[in-house]
């Protein structure tokens, strides 16, 4: 949970907003958006950003990114274990930067109500962004 000192301003919350009205403006419409011209609507339908969830939204998508950073460091890491050529010590310091940085993951989460799998995209008929939890 976020105390109300954590909290961005109403202010700065619809600044947010605002800038992400305005970058989905610019944003082409897609052919199932266009009204057909029998309808009599000649505009195209646009997301609207909801300056209640934008912030939400916004810091969902930094922390798929970085949890997907981290999973392929994770795997990078686990390579070169295998592979034998780290010392103890490295495999050790590297062991626990990687449980810090899950564990900060977390704790991320848990501040913005969102748990790792509401992290995990679904990219349709490719699947899911990340791999399954092991």
């Amino acid at each position: 949970m976020t105390s109300p000192a954590d909290r961005p301003s109403p202010d700065r919350l619809r600044e947010v907003a605002q800038a992400a009205h305005r970058a989905f403006s610019l944003l082409p419409a897609s052919p199932d958006d266009m009204a057909s011209p029998s309808a009599g609507r000649s505009a195209a339908r646009r997301l609207h950003a909801d300056p209640d969830t934008v912030e939400r939204d916004l810091v969902k998508l930094v922390l798929t990114i970085v949890e997907l950073l981290r999973q392929l460091m994770e795997r990078q890491a686990l390579h070169r274990v295998d592979e034998g050529n780290l010392t103890e010590d490295q495999e050790e310091r590297l062991g626990l930067t990687l449980m810090l940085l899950h564990d900060r993951m977390t704790e991320l989460c848990d501040r913005y109500g969102l748990t790792l799998e509401d992290l995990n995209l679904d990219l349709g008929p490719l699947g899911t962004l990340l791999p399954p939890p092991p």
